[in-house]
């Protein structure tokens, strides 16, 4: 493109809607003998019209300040122009502007001094043509259909480069990155609108601007890779945004074209924060897998040889008339066989397979009820504190996991603080809308350095025998379960930090309450009936009830009879998952199912992808949320 214009005769500047240049070609610097940083991509508009001024272009001028502020305020109006001047070195041109779609303008300069020279021969000698007019009217016309093909020539150039920059800019606009294009001083030369969505803060228009001065604290993160790029490296990296906590993506490679010169930078940016959440999860997802293979085999063959040791412990128990010290012995071996037990129920928990139970949470109540489970396990001289950020919104979050998690670290504090006494804080806030941050301090003597590099591995503890070095291991497998992060520390003040960081997903708005109407419950157990009975009459409902599926299906056809809730499992030939099938062919209805059968169970497999499935036992605000997912 640069020499396709470089070509035509004419010189040619195009400024954007900011009144920076963003392209001009080699004719332009000729014809105005501009200095070369004047025709560098960015360089403002009032800059070069000041250094013309200050030239004589414009001849004499009275305050020159002042006639710089009129053209550039004329310029801003992009209005379509056409004029001709006498330049101070006697040459004439012609200027012709053309806005453009986007902002901004085209503009093409026309040295006329032949065509003006022609037009005052002809006024001055009008009396004295004769020959020697037919040739200069001759060279007239040769040069005007010179310039006629030039003109139309530089009207598709023109097009043809509209039309580029938008199909360009168009396609930069809709790509979820953000692009840019720097100088080799690391100014912007282009820039997609998609900065301030990538790094929330930053400005969105950064053509012209030097790069230290748009990034701020993030430039010197970055400025080894910017220096790399512009010794010819490609580079691709990841990192975290400090300001608002995302993980981002970003691509570098080099302005240059086969082994020519570097002339600047191309940038991709992009936030891949759930993404790396999402690879967080899996990795610990096969983690998960392989440790559940390894042991699996192990905890089943433990397990018998615990059974078998507590079996015969508690015979000789039983046989009576042991002297002391024997009874003794094999109480203590009992108690280790159990805590063996333990152990192994550990192990599973980590181990073993589980999926995320998403769903809408109120963290102060969720806090509540975690402060009247944590109370009584504190003693006296110990506090708990909470502080939640307000206007916090109901957040999608696995509750299980939650209250799991901070009651393990709650109960680690007090461990830490035995004998002493403090305080535990829970304070709770949120990171840009990206993560929700729980960070958990005591007032106890803090990690030691091997405890701050080993705590999150398995097995590894510091309470000797009284621990099992499962605690903080649990809590790291469920929060990385759940695409979030464990940082432990110590205070500057003294006593231990950790902090817990969980993916921000607020409920999504599009959930629409469901209305109150008449609901059929098919359940055979009586006590599970009328739970769920009051659940549905408490969130609004009317509710017949029925036991089998033969019973639900001689009810169905009752006017406005808007859903039906069954238990899978249901006395007589059908199930549950049959009569959701036998009315899903009526097309009546919305359906639901509820079972105690663990996931992998295959009928609960089979009845959850075909329906929408709540495993018992449930809470009033797990089945509304169910209810209101169902269309």
């Amino acid at each position: 493109m640069a020499a396709g214009l470089n070509m035509i005769q004419q010189a040619l500047s195009i400024f954007d809607s900011n009144l920076r240049l963003s392209v001009s070609n080699q004719r332009y610097q000729e014809m105005f003998e501009l200095p070369e940083h004047l025709v560098q991509p960015g360089v403002a508009f009032e800059d070069t019209i000041r250094y013309l001024v200050s030239r004589g272009e414009y001849g004499p001028v009275d305050d020159d300040e002042q006639a710089v502020r009129t053209r550039v305020e004329a310029a801003r109006a992009f209005v379509p122009h056409y004029m001709e001047r006498l330049r101070a070195n006697g040459r004439w041109i012609s200027v012709e502007g053309a806005p453009l779609p986007q902002g901004g303008w085209v503009t093409v300069y026309t040295d006329i001094t032949e065509v003006k020279l022609q037009e005052g021969l002809l006024r001055a000698r009008s009396e004295e043509l004769s020959d020697e007019l037919l040739a200069h009217a001759e060279r007239l016309a040769a040069t005007n259909r010179a310039l006629a093909a030039s003109n139309a020539a530089l009207e598709q150039a023109k097009r043809e480069l509209t039309e580029m920059e938008a199909r360009t800019r168009l396609t930069t606009e809709m790509m979820p990155a953000h692009i840019a294009h720097m100088d080799c001083d690391l100014r912007y030369t282009f820039s997609n609108r998609r900065l301030s969505s990538i790094f929330p803060g930053l400005p969105r228009n950064v053509v012209g601007h030097p790069a230290k001065a748009v990034l701020g604290s993030m430039y010197q993160k970055i400025l080894p890779l910017l220096e790399r790029a512009l010794g010819g490296e490609n580079a691709v990296h990841e990192f975290t945004h400090d300001d608002s906590g995302r993980r981002i993506r970003l691509a570098l490679t080099p302005d240059r074209v086969g082994c020519g010169p570097i002339n600047g930078i191309y940038i991709m940016s992009m936030d891949v924060t759930e993404e790396t959440q999402a690879r967080a999860a899996l990795a610990q997802t096969r983690k998960r897998e392989l440790a559940a293979q390894l042991s699996s085999g192990m905890v089943h063959d433990f397990g018998n040889l615990l059974t078998i040791i507590l079996g015969l412990q508690g015979q000789l128990l039983r046989a009576g008339a042991l002297p002391a010290q024997v009874a003794q012995l094999a109480q203590s071996t009992i108690a280790a066989a159990r805590r063996g037990g333990v152990l192994l129920d550990r192990l599973a928990s980590i181990s073993g397979h589980r999926e995320l139970q998403l769903r809408p949470t109120d963290l102060c109540a969720l806090l509540h009820d975690l402060s009247l489970m944590a109370g009584p396990a504190l003693p006296d001289n110990m506090h708990l504190e909470m502080q939640v950020a307000p206007d916090l919104p109901h957040l999608m979050l696995d509750q299980g996991v939650l209250q799991d998690s901070l009651l393990n670290l709650i109960l680690n504090a007090r461990d830490a603080m035995a004998g002493m006494g403090g305080q535990v804080t829970l304070t709770v806030t949120s990171v840009a809308s990206t993560w929700l941050e729980l960070t958990l301090t005591d007032t106890g003597k803090g990690f030691s350095d091997e405890a701050l590099h080993k705590a999150l591995d398995p097995f590894f503890t510091t309470k000797g025998a009284d621990g099992s070095g499962l605690g903080l291991a649990m809590v790291y497998d469920q929060i990385t379960l759940s695409g979030g992060t464990v940082r432990l520390a110590n205070r500057p003040g003294g006593g231990a930090q950790v902090t817990l960081r969980l993916p921000f997903k607020p409920v999504p708005r599009g959930r629409a309450r469901t209305s109150a109407g008449l609901v059929l419950l098919v359940e055979d157990t009586q006590s599970i009936r009328e739970s769920v009975r009051e659940m549905l009459c408490d969130m609004g409902h009317s509710v017949i009830e029925a036991t089998t599926a033969d019973e639900a299906l001689a009810l169905a056809d009752l006017p406005d009879l808007d859903m039906m809730l069954s238990d899978i499992n249901l006395p007589g030939t059908l199930s549950g998952l049959d009569l959701a099938r036998a009315l899903r062919a009526r097309g009546r209805m919305r359906l639901c199912l509820m079972t105690a059968l663990p996931a992998h169970d295959h009928l609960h497999r089979e009845a959850a992808a075909e329906f929408h499935v709540l495993t018992k036992p449930f809470r009033p605000q797990d089945l509304r949320f169910t209810l209101e997912g169902i269309s």
